[in-house]
């Protein structure tokens, strides 16, 4: 094996970070946050000729488990580096008010770039970029799947720290019958609970009226779109068949119509 495959993704940081963090911070929390409601990332990938990274900007979405997903064209600098070496890292953020860099959630995520031909990742990719229907099947298009190797979350000055990408993504061992019909159920949501997804991301969520859909669920939330706009349901228990997904729901909606009333 080469030192590249054998050296930690993201090199320990313990010494150099020193400390702890305050106690009202979670990373785990804050890392699954950034990756289920950002829609863009920097990308830095490594040139082949010199080895100096490449920072360019992408479009993301996120697979069941939470791994990012990308879609690359092979006209672009990013797509020849990751063809010589799937080594990248991703930075996601959540940008706030203030100075960025002490009021924004943001995630380094290092990782290989991995070939995805998933119906059901494309499918997800896709509801949460619309408009890159109109490219998507271009012959020099194709859609990534970041392994995840190391994880480093940021929520600002002194709230740093290291987390393991397992405490991130998601196991998906016995949830095979949610997944199988998750088209299904987001098609269904959409079509027939519009009301339903608009309460979801105003009254529970807070964020602002619009044309709220729902661009994927797994077994821990459901997540919301409406033009730029993005937002991450929590479930209040992680569900494994369809029939539980639909008593979540239904009690979540009940609690927003109640909070809209009072």
């Amino acid at each position: 094996m080469t030192e590249a495959t054998t050296a930690p993704a993201i090199t320990p940081r313990g010494l150099e970070l020193g400390g702890s963090a305050p106690a009202d911070f979670d990373p785990v929390a804050m890392a699954r946050q950034v990756l289920r409601t950002a829609r863009t990332a920097a990308l830095a990938t490594l040139d082949p000729q010199s080895g100096f990274p490449l920072a360019t900007l992408t479009n993301i979405a996120t697979d069941a488990d939470g791994s990012p997903l990308f879609l690359a064209s092979r006209l672009s600098l990013h797509t020849r580096n990751i063809e010589a070496d799937a080594r990248l890292s991703l930075l996601v953020s959540s940008l706030g008010k203030g100075d960025p860099l002490a009021a924004s959630a943001r995630l380094s995520v290092v990782g290989r770039a991995q070939r995805c031909i998933d119906v059901n990742a494309r499918r997800r990719f896709l509801a949460r970029h619309p408009k890159a229907k109109l490219y998507a099947d271009f012959p020099d298009f194709a859609l990534y799947r970041v392994e995840v190797l190391g994880l480093h979350p940021n929520g600002g000055f002194a709230r740093a720290g290291e987390i393991a990408p397992g405490e991130v993504l998601l196991d998906l061992s016995g949830c095979e019958a949610l997944l199988a019909t998750e088209g299904e159920a987001l098609e269904h949501l959409n079509a027939d609970h519009a009301e339903a997804l608009a309460l979801y991301a105003t009254r529970l969520l807070g964020l602002p009226a619009g044309r709220w859909k729902a661009s994927g669920l797994d077994p821990e939330g459901l997540d919301l779109v409406s033009g730029e706009e993005a937002g991450r349901l929590i479930f209040p228990e992680r569900i494994r068949e369809p029939s539980a997904l639909r008593r979540v729901l239904v009690a979540l909606a009940d609690k927003a119509r109640a909070q809209a009333d009072s």
